[in-house]
């Protein structure tokens, strides 16, 4: 069963990476991370593409990592409410929020970091990637109890074999997924941290768009 199981998240993950158009490359200082952005979340994708462009993440880091749980990169909460504290004349902007109950927080999911505001909408230089750890079935139930909401089948399946963060679930927007370089995103989020979670050493990246050959090439492997 577990073997039919890995299988089925293998086939899902190949039809997956053929449907989408859009690849970016983290190039960090730990080795190289393609993720793919999700054309069921287009505001999200565009909005993300336009920060790389205005190079709003060039030398950015992951600043705050959690093992087993996320790799956090861009902006910190502190530095964003901050200035916005100390410029109240711009307001507090945040990108509407794209939940879907298809897209779900696995293992290699692409996220976009927020605060606790209500619409659950999303900072616009922050972003994390999902570490996690694989889920039982109790586990499972009991995120079920606590959020009045049943999981599906098919994502139950991908907890159990690959892993994620289910309680993230349906607050947070997920719009892409590494394709490449998963072994890079485990050494990331296993790096030292002092009690803040800020790695001893700088994990540094600066995300490139991949060009419609790079796409094609990537898609024939």
């Amino acid at each position: 069963m577990k073997n039919l199981c890995l299988f089925l998240v293998f086939m899902l993950f190949v039809t997956v990476v053929k449907a989408q158009s859009t690849f970016v490359r983290f190039i960090t200082n730990k080795g190289n991370i393609t993720v793919m952005l999700y054309d069921e979340t287009p505001a999200h994708r565009d909005m993300f593409l336009k920060s790389i462009k205005k190079g709003l993440y060039k030398n950015a880091e992951f600043n705050r990592v959690i093992k087993d749980f996320v790799s956090q990169g861009g902006e910190l909460d502190d530095t964003i409410l901050n200035r916005e504290k100390m410029n109240p004349g711009l307001g507090a902007k945040r990108f509407p929020a794209e939940i879907r109950s298809s897209i779900f927080h696995k293992k290699g999911g692409l996220g976009a970091g927020r605060d606790d505001n209500p619409e659950k909408a999303s900072y616009f230089t922050q972003i994390y990637l999902v570490a996690g750890k694989k889920q039982t079935d109790d586990q499972l139930d009991a995120i079920e109890k606590k959020k009045n909401r049943k999981i599906p089948a098919a994502q139950r399946a991908i907890y159990k074999t690959l892993g994620g963060t289910p309680h993230l679930d349906q607050d947070y927007t997920i719009f892409g997924e590494i394709v490449e370089g998963m072994d890079v995103a485990d050494a990331i989020n296993s790096v030292a941290t002092d009690k803040n979670n800020v790695p001893l050493k700088a994990v540094v990246f600066n995300p490139v768009v991949l060009s419609k050959m790079e796409v094609l090439k990537l898609k024939r492997n």
